[in-house]
């Protein structure tokens, strides 16, 4: 468990965060990005557990992993080799992700024993909360490629917002993904390369309904025109922002942690609420 001495005391209520992870350089990088990182957990309260809503754990249902000790999965390749040598060996909680499927009503939340963490959560953590002492799991995001339609955002805005009492029982909820996010399109070689007319055009269109807790538009992305199909030429970076936003209660503010681009083509925006 983390040392009480130096962070906060555990809040009655978490916030809700969500984080562009962005590259797995991100591990081993010092940036603006990372720094704020480290800077924002020191602003939280103490969490309880972490759970991370995973860009990169799509599944055909919605799962939570139940294991008390994840594993650390290495979701990259062609990286170098010191990032297969760091290891992320928080914690599980098994009891929180047993809530979560008692909570969720309207579709069944199953319990997963395999498949640990990703880098969507300890790409994350491992600035946030170096020691790895505060347990952690993740849901999966239901993003079954055998439906002819996957399920419309809504779907997943409503299956979120019945998660809202995790937060009052010190588990603090995180939405790891991209709102902007091309691989296709993406500069490898230059981190800090000029980022596309289209994708600053999309996140500041975000950010302004962010800020204007204008939820339906951001479920309605499409209509945000051109950049919005390059911004998310597919869904499974942008869900998890859907998760966060749907956990902002009435008047609950919103502030951004980071702003800013890499690889041209990679949003790295990241916001708490509350």
């Amino acid at each position: 468990m983390a040392d009480s001495k130096e962070k906060k005391a555990p809040s009655a209520r978490m916030p809700v965060l969500f984080i562009g992870h962005g590259s797995p350089m991100n591990i081993i990088s010092k940036n603006s990005y990372t720094d704020s990182l480290a800077k924002l957990a020191k602003e939280l309260p103490l969490p309880g557990a972490i759970m991370v809503v995973s860009a990169h754990w799509l599944t055909d249902g919605t799962q939570v992993g139940c294991m008390p000790k994840p594993r650390t999965i290495y979701d990259f390749y062609g990286f170098p080799d010191e990032l297969y040598r760091i290891s992320y060996p928080s914690p599980g909680s098994p009891e929180s992700a047993e809530l979560v499927s008692k909570l969720v009503r309207r579709v069944q939340v199953k319990c997963d024993m395999n498949w640990g963490l990703d880098h969507a959560s300890w790409a994350v953590l491992k600035h946030m909360y170096p020691k790895a002492d505060i347990p952690v799991f993740e849901m999966s995001l239901h993003y079954s490629f055998n439906e002819w339609h996957p399920k419309p955002l809504k779907y997943h805005y409503d299956l979120a917002a019945e998660m809202s009492e995790l937060r009052s029982n010190g588990v603090l909820i995180i939405g790891s993904g991209n709102i902007v996010h091309n691989l296709g399109l993406i500069d490898f070689r230059n981190t800090d390369a000029r980022p596309y007319d289209w994708a600053v055009e999309f996140d500041a269109k975000v950010k302004s309904n962010l800020v204007n807790r204008n939820h339906e538009d951001l479920i309605n992305y499409q209509n945000m025109g051109q950049s919005a199909r390059l911004a998310v030429p597919s869904l499974d970076h942008y869900l998890p922002m859907i998760y966060a936003i749907a956990l902002q209660e009435k008047d609950e503010p919103l502030t951004f942690t980071h702003e800013g681009f890499q690889n041209g083509s990679i949003s790295m925006r990241c916001f708490r609420i509350g």
